[in-house]
C-alpha cells in the first residue's frame, strides 16, 4: 500500500492509498516541487525549479532547469525510473515540466505534466 499525496483521508477515515504508478508520479511531483533545503535532515533533496517561474521561456533557462531535473531524477529516484525526455515551459505565472519515463518494476511507459504557478 502506498500512501496517497497530497496526504488526506477517505470517506470512511481510513489514509487514502494509491497505486504504484501513481505513486512513483508523486514522488516525481515531491521531487520536482521541493525546494533544496526545505527537508531538515535531506537538505540536498530536490531541485529548486520554482525559482525560475518567472524567468521567461528562454532557451538557456529550459537547459538549465533540464540539466538539473536530470540530475536530481538520477540521483533521487534513478532506481525508480529511467528518464526518456523532458520540457520545461514557463507560460506566464505557470511551470510546466512534462517528463517521459518508464518505471523500473513494471517497465510502464508515462508522460505526465506537472505544473505550479507563483501566486
Amino acid at each position: 500500500m502506498n500512501i496517497d499525496f497530497p496526504f488526506h483521508f477517505t470517506a470512511d477515515g481510513r489514509t487514502a492509498s494509491t497505486g504504484d504508478a501513481d505513486h512513483v508520479r508523486d514522488m516525481i511531483e515531491l521531487l520536482l516541487f521541493t525546494q533544496p533545503g526545505e527537508r531538515v535532515m535531506r537538505p540536498d533533496f530536490g531541485t529548486g525549479v520554482l525559482q525560475f517561474v518567472h524567468a521567461g521561456n528562454r532557451p538557456e533557462v529550459a537547459s538549465a532547469l533540464q540539466l538539473t531535473i536530470q540530475a536530481a531524477l538520477t540521483q533521487f529516484l534513478g532506481d525508480v525510473v529511467d528518464i526518456d525526455k523532458q520540457r520545461v515551459e514557463s507560460i506566464d505565472a505557470e511551470l510546466r515540466v512534462t517528463i517521459a519515463y518508464a518505471i523500473r518494476t513494471t517497465g510502464e511507459q508515462r508522460v505526465d505534466t506537472f505544473s505550479r504557478s507563483a501566486s
